[in-house]
């Protein structure tokens, strides 16, 4: 071929090249990059966005038992602008079902405006098919009303949230014959454990229907937002909890039905939150808990800061709020004096004698612990006495005995020997006053007299005088602490001086779109002070552990009731004089311990609202708790089944029987304390503060059916 004609060939051919190059660039631009926006144009269709839900993470414990997580729950849902839309294509009576109300003007002369009749639509077109399909047509006139007037077409209206798998099912082969009305599922908070946990774990609402972001305000958009927690670890975690929510396109035609899905960016799930709970040793603590009508207890681990366990009771389900509450339901929790929703693990009480664990360590840190004293069984500051629980006095006792017997004049007078400052000093050290950082809500900090918050809040302008640090130094007069930070006090004394930073939440780990693992947050103990730092070393801190285990092994000790047989136990014992009789507790019973006493594994706090005796009630349930937990290590696993509600009460306990096969090791009576640590010097002196707990969130209420309201 001649070159000029060869020349032409290739000319042509590229130009075809290039022609059909930019055919096909055009073609995939119309048909696949801009395909929406033309399908949009085209009248008889239109596309509708639906945003959906994120799933949210699981909370564990720290075997990774499941303890918060998700189910399947099917839904049928009502958008109502398009049940009114489609009903308007197929009505042919001219009825455009409208209501007339009146309302006033911006002069506030009344006006009636027409508005759409969409409660008469929904419950005369759309009820009866429902029906049709095998379904209870149940009817929420006042719910649609309001929901529709608020949201108009942007939310959906959930009609039902009960639907089993059949009903979905059927539903779902006949839902495009329902313009407006869609199945949908979508994962449900569930506690697979009932109320197992529950101030710890938390409650979540469903979302708030005014936070509509404002790419979702368009009128052919749905949206739907994400559950979110409101108490415990669902609200303190909230963030890492909530998993990122999808958006899904619809393409309809003129009928409003869905004739193709566009696009789908599927929702994400949220990170899982271990915790460092133990759910077997949570389950056994919270079922002993239960032999009090009010209380609490923590276990921790002294040697990391992590609670293995936090009961309180009485309780409620968190079950009862997915996805709403009913109101008869939420009105029985609400009547309930006791106070289910408080989680009295962080809840200030009157400490008692525990009180005088973190008096003998401010002992023991400015070399106190030569300090001697002679009972004869009061102490009088001026005009007032304040007496030892035994009347007739101790007799001259050192820092051991004086822990082991509980005697009020020995710490009253090393109190004030040491002085209120370096009491102060080393109570806040030991994070007493202070909020400890745990990651829950509703931690209340207590009250140390005589600290800055005391002098500015509680006693403005007042001085702290040598009665009131002498009350203090056994508990009483303005001082109140919570199970969590007595807890605290007796695991650096296990530890060997060490505060850790009490922790709930072990690790947090998310899992991207492949199934590998993030580790957003470890498991890493935090020490908040060292005391062998500050003042106390090894022998210093022994002699007051051996009180504390004189107090349960020796004759004389107010603890013995936390005896076991085979392994040693230190503990301290505390009954505390509420002040105040009107509240219907004369008394807070408190038992702070470790053990084993040569390792420590375990610390354990347990108070009892209204218990008459230290040692007799909440030691018991201390020596019951221990016991559990020693039996775990020797094999024994409990099957975990779901709690129920335990609703509590306000009777007065003297005393908790140990169970026959429980007999503490030793062959003497213990002598418990009394609950008359201090007379009437307690109210002389001035009234104690009652701490009061935060307020309950407000939960999402289920709508009422008509024949309900």
């Amino acid at each position: 071929m001649e070159p000029k004609y060869r020349f032409r060939l290739y000319l042509l051919t590229a130009l075809v090249l290039v022609g059909c190059g930019t055919l096909l660039s055009r073609l995939h631009e119309f048909q696949i990059e801009r395909r929406s926006k033309f399908v949009a144009n085209i009248p008889t269709t239109h596309t509708v966005k639906v945003r959906e839900p994120g799933v949210r993470g699981e909370i564990t414990d720290r075997n990774q038992i499941t303890l918060a997580g998700n189910k399947r729950s099917y839904e049928v849902v009502f958008n109502l602008e398009d049940i009114y839309n489609s009903w308007r294509l197929q009505n042919k009576t001219g009825d455009d079902a409208q209501l007339e109300e009146t309302q006033k003007d911006a002069s506030g002369m009344p006006v009636v405006r027409k508005k759409k009749d969409i409660v008469k639509i929904v419950n005369e077109w759309v009820i009866p098919r429902i029906q049709a399909f095998g379904l209870e047509g149940k009817q929420f006139s006042r719910a649609l009303k309001v929901h529709y007037d608020t949201h108009g077409g942007f939310v959906p209206f959930t009609y039902r949230t009960d639907l089993d798998y059949d009903e979905f099912a059927q539903l779902a082969e006949r839902s495009l014959d329902l313009p407006g009305v869609a199945v949908t599922v979508r994962p449900r908070r569930i506690y697979p454990y009932g109320t197992l946990g529950c101030h710890l774990l938390g409650r979540v609402n469903q979302w708030q229907k005014d936070e509509i972001p404002p790419e979702f305000t368009g009128s052919r958009n749905h949206y739907q937002g994400d559950d979110w927690g409101v108490a415990g670890v669902e609200a303190t975690m909230n963030s890492e909890l909530s998993g990122e929510g999808g958006v899904k396109t619809y393409v309809r035609n003129e009928k409003n039905k869905v004739i193709a899905v566009e696009d789908y960016t599927a929702p994400t799930e949220g990170a899982r939150v271990e915790l460092t709970i133990d759910s077997n040793i949570q389950f056994l603590v919270e079922n002993i808990l239960r032999k009090v009508g009010r209380g609490a207890a923590v276990v921790m681990d002294p040697n990391t800061g992590e609670v293995l366990a936090m009961a309180s009771v009485p309780n409620y389900d968190p079950n009862d709020f997915i996805p709403s509450i009913q109101t008869d339901k939420w009105k029985s929790y609400l009547a309930n004096k006791a106070d289910p929703f408080m989680n009295r693990s962080l809840s200030s009480y009157f400490p008692g004698s525990t009180f005088k664990l973190p008096t003998a360590i401010a002992g023991a840190r400015y070399g106190k612990v030569g300090f001697g004293h002679n009972c004869i069984g009061y102490t009088a500051f001026g005009k007032l006495r304040i007496h030892c629980w035994l009347r007739t006095g101790h007799g001259s006792l050192g820092l051991s005995s004086a822990t082991q017997r509980s005697c009020n004049p020995y710490f009253m007078s090393m109190a004030n020997n040491l002085g209120a400052t370096k009491m102060i000093n080393t109570f806040e050290m030991l994070g007493l006053g202070r909020r400890s950082g745990i990651r829950l809500p509703g931690e209340t900090a207590g009250i140390v007299p005589g600290s800055t918050y005391w002098k500015r809040v509680i006693k403005p302008g007042a001085v702290i005088t040598p009665a009131n640090v002498a009350l203090m130094a056994i508990g009483q007069f303005d001082s109140s602490a919570t199970p969590l930070q007595i807890c605290s006090v007796a695991a650096t004394l296990a530890n060997g001086g060490r505060y850790y930073q009490p922790r709930i939440v072990r690790r947090v780990v998310a899992t991207n779109e492949s199934g590998e693992e993030k580790v957003l947050q470890d498991n890493i103990p935090i020490v908040k002070a060292n005391l062998l730092a500050e003042g106390l070393n090894e022998h210093r801190l022994e002699i007051i552990r051996k009180g504390m285990w004189k107090a349960v092994n020796e004759k004389g000790g107010t603890a013995g009731t936390v005896a076991l047989k085979d392994i040693f136990v230190a503990a301290k014992t505390g009954t505390a004089q509420t002040g105040q009789p009107d509240s219907g507790d004369k008394n807070i019973a408190w038992t702070a311990s470790f053990a084993p006493y040569d390792s420590p594994r375990y610390a354990v706090c347990v108070m009892v609202q209204n218990g008459r005796s230290g040692g007799k009630v909440a030691g018991a349930l201390s020596h019951m708790i221990y016991r559990s937990i020693f039996s775990l290590e020797a094999g024994f696993k409990p099957r975990l089944t779901k709690m129920g509600i335990y609703e509590g009460d306000f009777l007065p306990i003297e005393e908790i029987e140990l169970p026959e096969d429980g007999t503490i090791g030793l062959n003497f009576e213990s002598v418990g304390e009394t609950g008359n640590e201090i007379d009437a010097g307690l109210l002389e002196s001035g009234q104690p503060i009652k701490v009061r707990p935060n307020t309950t969130p407000m939960p999402t209420i289920a709508p009422r059916e008509d024949s309900e309201r």
